[in-house]
């Protein structure tokens, strides 16, 4: 199919269809990047998954073999307490040395970062939890923003506003083009989120039982038996919510923070994204914070990303007829 979507994000990105695969830590490899670009959608590797900047430039260059000339990013993540600046400005250079055109930002202003990538002739899409620092990101430059509601799985922010809310809100204000996440899982959300003035949708949890997502198969096959109730909330008390799977974990966490509040060396054993990783590697989903919208619901089979992306496109186009059924032809004056 094509010809369905021309929204401000498909000509910002150069993509077929205004989907947004988000960074995902230790997930978004070259296989599933460069499957987002085949599908016709925009994926980003995140950096932070790669240690070694030697890694991370084999990965840049892997998917870019994979992607067929079609458009891919790097999402760099500056999450305050758990990155070096110095890091960050190592990541940078590299994606402009391997000539990169798009990147994602989140956890951290990326002002002092905009006039080297933007002289490097490079668009930053800059991710957020709340419609305010949308805001702010417009007005140092960003050239498109990401706004995710509650239902997302990782860092929905401390304020929690649904994305319905959020999406609504940010369009009446927000000028440059506007993706918004959070609980997107169907082809019907992508309608709605178009509906409501956005220019497209950021996906991560539905995409997660992708068969180029490495992850081990039972974390796939708990993700299916999952429903939009099986994620809870934590780390509030450190002022940076996370959704997650519930599980022992996440159960854990949560009387620790009953007792130790914020104390980060009490948490970090438990939070740490290495243990995340290893549920990854093994299976093993009753360990580890595992980010996990409530989209979970709509992850029912284990598939490649081409056939889902399909789907979605069907159900997008179901939507928009559902919707023109519904529309009332306007009446014609009759002629006396």
């Amino acid at each position: 199919m094509s010809g369905l979507f021309r929204t401000r994000v498909t000509e910002f990105f150069g993509i077929r269809l205004p989907i947004v695969a988000s960074g995902m830590q230790w997930l978004s490899t070259a296989d599933y990047v460069g499957a987002a670009a085949a599908c016709g959608i925009m994926g980003f590797i995140t950096a932070g998954s790669f240690p070694e900047p030697s890694l991370l430039r084999n990965e840049i260059r892997r998917c870019r073999d994979l992607a067929g000339g079609k458009p891919f990013g790097v999402n760099v993540t500056m999450l305050p307490k758990l990155t070096e600046k110095k890091t960050i400005e190592q990541i940078f250079d590299l994606i402009i040395d391997e000539e990169v055109r798009f990147v994602e930002t989140a956890g951290r202003n990326p002002e002092a970062y905009l006039p080297r990538l933007h002289a490097a002739g490079i668009k930053v899409l800059h991710k957020v939890p709340a419609v305010k620092y949308a805001l702010k990101a417009q007005e140092i430059g960003v050239d498109a923003v990401t706004v995710v509601g509650a239902e997302c799985g990782g860092h929905p922010g401390m304020e929690l506003v649904g994305t319905m809310v959020q999406a609504a809100v940010a369009a009446r204000d927000i000028k440059i083009p506007l993706i918004v996440g959070g609980g997107m899982g169907t082809g019907a959300h992508i309608v709605a989120a178009l509906a409501l003035g956005a220019d497209g949708v950021a996906i991560g949890t539905r995409f997660l039982v992708a068969e180029e997502i490495w992850a081990h198969r039972s974390y796939k096959e708990r993700l299916i038996q999952a429903d939009e109730t099986d994620t809870t909330l934590l780390l509030q008390s450190l002022g940076n919510t996370m959704r997650v799977l519930s599980n022992e974990a996440a159960d854990t966490i949560k009387q620790l923070e009953q007792i130790h509040g914020g104390n980060l060396d009490v948490l970090m054993p438990h939070i740490s994204g290495k243990v995340g990783r290893k549920a990854y590697e093994t299976g093993e989903t009753a360990a580890g914070a595992l980010a996990i919208g409530q989209a979970v619901a709509f992850a029912d089979r284990i598939e490649p990303l081409a056939a889902i992306v399909d789907r979605m496109e069907n159900e997008a186009r179901q939507a928009f007829e559902r919707l023109a059924r519904l529309t009332v032809p306007a009446l014609r004056c009759k002629e006396d």
